[in-house]
């Protein structure tokens, strides 16, 4: 048996898939698709309302678990979506992979090592931030989700806004997340923390084609405004109840070992 024939069974042992969301990615989709069926066709794309030749490219792939709708509704909306319908599918874990060509699909083996060494974890992709061609708007906002990261939860990781992960399905599926577009991301992150759930992460490749070649639907003023309002709720909720609570309940913890 070869080493990704050994992937494909490690898929099934651990009842795990990938989750691809995709908008309007008709130029990367089939490759990022072919590069993972290397490996697995444990795999659910949500098409996001996309308005360019994507439905066509996904109704050439047989095997894959295909869910979308009419009008683009955000790309947390979209990961939400498959997080609940993957476990329904009796999924365990999913990796999510963006459809823009970015990640590499070869990194796939070793986010399932790092799942069978800790099963209750998220686990993040972090990316060379230094890499060529990485845009400057992902390093700042890289940088300034990390900051407040560290704030509303404690820990520290090196890069957040990687959309490259893995998801323990079994320990999210029922949480009632609210983000919809860029800033779910943060979210299940920091509530996730909130919750005990480990966050780690492991390093994975990243490709940034050069400007003239890039499809990006981030909005630079629109989602980092989302994203601070969202960080500006969870510092919040963070100095009035999850600090508060925390206090409470390691002196209740230490009274009763007295």
């Amino acid at each position: 048996m070869n080493g990704k024939n050994q992937i494909n069974v490690l898929f099934d042992e651990l009842n795990c898939c990938v989750i691809i969301p995709t908008y309007n990615n008709a130029g990367t989709i089939r490759q990022v698709l072919s590069g993972v069926l290397e490996y697995t066709d444990n795999i659910i794309v949500v098409n996001d309302g996309s308005t360019d030749e994507t439905a066509e490219i996904l109704k050439s792939f047989s095997g894959i678990h295909l869910l979308g709708y009419v009008k683009n509704k955000g790309k947390g909306y979209a990961l939400r979506k498959a997080i609940r319908h993957a476990h329904d599918l009796g999924f365990r874990y999913g990796i999510s992979i963006d459809s823009d060509g970015q990640h590499s699909p070869a990194d796939l083996p070793d986010f399932l090592k790092k799942i069978k060494e800790e099963p209750e974890a998220i686990i993040i992709g972090s990316r060379n931030l230094k890499t060529e061609n990485m845009p400057a708007k992902n390093s700042f906002g890289n940088k300034f989700s990390n900051f407040w990261y560290y704030i509303e939860t404690g820990r520290k990781l090196p890069d957040t806004q990687s959309g490259f992960r893995a998801y323990p399905l079994y320990l999210l599926h029922k949480k009632r997340f609210f983000g919809r577009k860029y800033e779910f991301e943060v979210e299940v992150l920091v509530r996730s923390a909130w919750s005990g759930i480990k966050t780690i992460h492991i390093p994975v490749s990243v490709y940034y084609p050069p400007d003239t070649e890039r499809v990006s639907h981030f909005r630079p003023f629109t989602d980092f405004f989302r994203i601070s309002v969202l960080n500006t709720i969870l510092v919040l909720l963070t100095i009035f109840f999850i600090k508060p609570y925390a206090l409470l309940k390691a002196i209740k913890k230490k009274t009763s070992q007295q």
